[in-house]
């Protein structure tokens, strides 16, 4: 555990090295996961996980625990969530691609900005182009191996290299922008920068390196409190790649198993982050750096039965988000934002203004001056299958597809384990939530009917004994000896 040391006794001094106002145009080191659930980190009451960095980030900057990504369009939900991210638009206002609207680093970098990417972009080359000044060790694509990532490195002209396959996913990562920040600071720019980092963990295949898995060994993994063996009714995305990756009943052991890899794909990730916070601090960087952390979506991982991120449920729908730096004091809220919330944030340090269309809000008020957050309704959806709304502690999803409802109380059930939707005496609230979600599909241009013909509904039988598995080419042998009986390919 010395290995933490260091980094963490930097973040320490975070706090106190911190001025009581953002600077005008500060830096900004900008640090994304993949997949990351909204209780994955030590600091977060989940008392197994190692993340120290994490935890002092969280311990000195604003946490923001109701934080959610808007939904998806299809099963890779990261691809539209990082769209959002980018571009302040909600989903049907800017779908999975990038190429023609104007993205925050883009207006960063217009506006005097030297803008650096590095990891997983899930985006146009052209796209990436517009929006980075500088960019090493980019992966276009959704997912790869850790240990072989299909990189590319974007040349002076503003063309990318040919692909070169390297590992450690994270670590060329984070060298890549310790680099940057070298090169930065031994330069005679005055310009301010962005580093956006984006990770492709703790995304599968979870494979962490030996080492980060051995922090581990001899821990005896939970479940997550919600875990089932099965789903309770098909809810139209039970076979889909990330569910394929275990079997039905699903097993405990092999549960426990993935939760202890990716917490070693975390903590792996972890310890790199406070190589970077490190790296800030040797040169002289940090006083003038705010640091955002925040994931793509969250995963099942055996909660309700499921293993991947295509649900409603909070375990997938929410996400981890923190800011620090000067000005920005240690505290949390619960009020419910949403990841393309950042853009706008970002513009108001940086004095841009966001351009027509932005549907996101900066949050900036509600650590300077405690205003509450710019939505009390959340409205998410994936694909046109699952909708919901959230009010207060009162959240309801809805199947247009098998004409069904889910009602949780999250403030008496956050683990969304009480389905209160059949009850007579919550009927009212039920009809009233279903009108709510109504209004808010016509607000967000949501093309998808939220009732469809009798005629049409799906089953709601998952005949789990009857699914053929099988297993994507990124899944390394030891994982398919571990977690496949059969293998079948696409």
């Amino acid at each position: 555990m010395t290995r933490f040391l260091i980094p963490v006794l930097f973040l320490l001094t975070l706090a106190g090295c911190q001025s009581d106002t953002t600077p005008d145009r500060p830096h900004i080191l900008f640090l994304f996961a993949d997949d990351q659930r909204p209780d994955a980190i030590g600091a977060y009451g989940n008392d197994i996980i190692q993340t120290p960095v994490l935890d002092r980030l969280a311990a000195t900057g604003f946490n923001f625990r109701n934080a959610h990504v808007m939904g998806s369009v299809h099963g890779a939900v990261c691809q539209p969530s990082r769209a959002m991210l980018m571009s302040g638009r909600s989903l049907y206002r800017v779908g999975t691609q990038l190429d023609s609207v104007i993205t925050f680093p883009e207006q960063l970098q217009a506006n005097g900005y030297v803008t650096f990417g590095t990891g997983k972009w899930h985006q146009s080359q052209a796209s990436f182009a517009k929006s980075f000044t500088k960019g090493r060790n980019i992966m276009f694509g959704g997912m790869s191996s850790h240990d072989a990532v299909p990189i590319r490195q974007m040349l002076e002209d503003g063309t990318f290299s040919e692909v070169d396959s390297m590992a450690w996913s994270t670590d060329l990562y984070v060298d890549a922008t310790i680099d940057f920040l070298k090169e930065y600071a031994a330069s005679d720019t005055k310009a301010p920068f962005l580093a956006y980092v984006s990770f492709q963990t703790p995304h599968d295949p979870r494979m962490p390196l030996p080492q980060d898995l051995a922090l581990y060994d001899g821990v005896d993994i939970p479940l997550p409190p919600n875990f089932l063996p099965v789903h309770p009714f098909h809810n139209g995305w039970m076979t889909g790649r990330d569910e394929q990756l275990a079997e039905w009943p699903r097993p405990e052991a092999h549960i426990k198993e993935q939760i202890r890899e990716y917490y070693g794909l975390i903590s792996h990730m972890d310890r790199r982050i406070g190589d970077l916070f490190k790296a800030l601090d040797d040169l002289g960087l940090d006083k003038n750096t705010i640091i955002v952390y925040a994931a793509d979506n969250g995963l099942a991982l055996g909660s309700h039965g499921l293993l991947g991120k295509q649900s409603l449920y909070e375990h997938s729908n929410r996400v981890p988000l923190i800011v620090a730096g000067p000005g920005i004091p240690e505290g949390s809220t619960n009020d419910p934002v949403l990841l393309y919330d950042l853009y706008p944030t970002i513009a108001s340090w940086t004095g841009m203004t966001p351009p027509e269309g932005m549907d996101g809000s900066n949050l900036r008020g509600m650590w300077e001056r405690g205003e509450p957050g710019p939505r009390d309704v959340l409205y998410t959806v994936y694909e046109d299958i699952h909708r919901s709304v959230m009010q207060g502690p009162w959240k309801l999803i809805h199947y247009p597809r098998l004409d069904r409802q889910q009602l949780f109380n999250l403030e008496e059930d956050p683990h969304e384990m009480n389905d209160l939707s059949g009850l007579e005496e919550q009927a009212e609230r039920v009809a009233t939530l279903m009108a709510l979600m109504e209004t808010e599909h016509a607000a967000f241009d949501d093309p998808h009917p939220l009732h469809v013909h009798p005629d049409s509904l799906d089953s709601d039988v998952f005949d789990y004994e009857n699914v053929e598995r099988w297993v994507d080419r990124w899944q390394p042998q030891w994982i398919i000896d571990t977690y496949f009986q059969e293998l079948q390919r696409p």
